[in-house]
């Protein structure tokens, strides 16, 4: 398995796997609901976040197949110490390539360039109904900093 920067030819193959995460969130709130354009949104968004500075676009690649996608961002927290964060966004590894070590070396990778970036925090964006990732990322030292609640329509 290799980890390597996203190019821009990746960008198909990890919209596709964007919108399948994205779909996954909606399994577990009916407020994620996806839109019927997920796919063209995902394609823009990430071709901007290949051009952006302060943007991280990781995959994980089985032979030229990408298998895994981790995309994080440099954000300031104005009011608050460590000031520097490094926010990851977007996380989905393929069912068939999980629980393999995978996604231990894709936080990892994602932590260390977030802090050669000036990342003094590294955090994640997570459903809160998503136990199997809040599990993942507790059992990798990272804890439950802030909650987020929502009303719907």
């Amino acid at each position: 398995m290799v980890i390597r920067h996203a190019r821009a030819d990746d960008v198909e193959a990890i919209s596709d796997l964007i919108v399948r995460t994205k779909r996954l969130n909606n399994e577990f709130d009916p407020l994620f609901a996806v839109a019927p354009d997920a796919k063209e949104r995902a394609e823009k968004y990430l071709r901007t976040s290949l051009a952006a500075p302060g943007h991280l676009l990781l995959v994980a690649l089985e032979g030229k197949k990408v298998v895994g996608v981790l995309k994080a961002e440099m954000r300031e927290r104005i009011f608050y110490e460590p000031r520097n964060e490094g926010r990851i966004t977007d996380f989905y590894i393929m069912p068939e390539h999980r629980r393999k070590a995978l996604g231990d070396e894709m936080i990892q990778q994602a932590a260390a360039e977030l802090k050669s970036m000036g990342a003094e925090i590294v955090v994640a964006d997570v459903p809160a109904q998503n136990e199997i990732a809040n599990r993942f990322y507790v059992k990798r030292g990272f804890r439950a900093l802030i909650n987020q609640f929502a009303k719907g329509p």
